[in-house]
């Protein structure tokens, strides 16, 4: 149950201040929060974090004990990096209204993000791929769905700045510090 709660708080912390959340509230806010769009999140929210969380079952085998350490503060740090260093995105165009238009784009937008390579890292550190998978899936419905459900009122990308910068720090000193133990140079 551990894995569930370690991906449910690190996902949470990436989503909340990051670009997707951002992007849903953008698209809420254009096309109205309505049946679709709830859906189309939280499927591709379960879908994204099933398939992290499966890739991760798949490479934990190869990977020797500090391998997997190193892997997850890789990931602490590549989170960091991703809420720091990406740039807040454009309005999104929906001219059709579609909620398979909105799955294939959150789908794609959600493979790729920090959140999805935490679940892929901790489910290689902890064993526990269904757990950790549903933790990710559950923050990405929480914080998707919040920003959809504030819409405009979401805080625009540039007012979630210092709150990311605070988020990456945080990930960031616990990346090192992971870094340091799997490398036995701290613990």
């Amino acid at each position: 149950m551990s894995g569930f709660f370690l991906a449910l708080m690190a996902c949470l912390a990436v989503l909340l201040p990051g670009r997707e959340a951002v992007r849903v509230a953008q698209l809420a806010a254009r096309l109205g929060a309505g049946a679709g769009l709830f859906a189309a999140l939280a499927l591709s929210a379960i879908v994204s974090s099933a398939l992290a969380a499966w890739a991760g079952t798949l490479l934990a085998p190869s990977m020797p004990g500090p391998a997997k350490q190193m892997l997850v503060a890789f990931a602490l740090l590549l989170g960091a990096a991703e809420l720091v260093w990406r740039a807040a995105p454009r309005a999104p165009a929906e001219p059709t209204r579609s909620a398979g238009a909105m799955l294939v784009v959150l789908l794609a937008s959600q493979l790729t993000d920090g959140a999805r390579l935490l679940v892929l890292a901790l489910t290689i550190a902890t064993a526990e791929p269904v757990t950790v998978a549903a933790g990710g899936a559950l923050a990405s419905i929480v914080a998707l769905v919040a920003a959809a459900l504030a819409g405009t009122h979401w805080p625009a990308a540039q007012r979630l700045r210092p709150l990311a910068w605070a988020v990456a720090a945080v990930l960031a000193v616990f990346g090192v510090v992971s870094g340091m133990m799997a490398r036995a140079l701290f613990g």
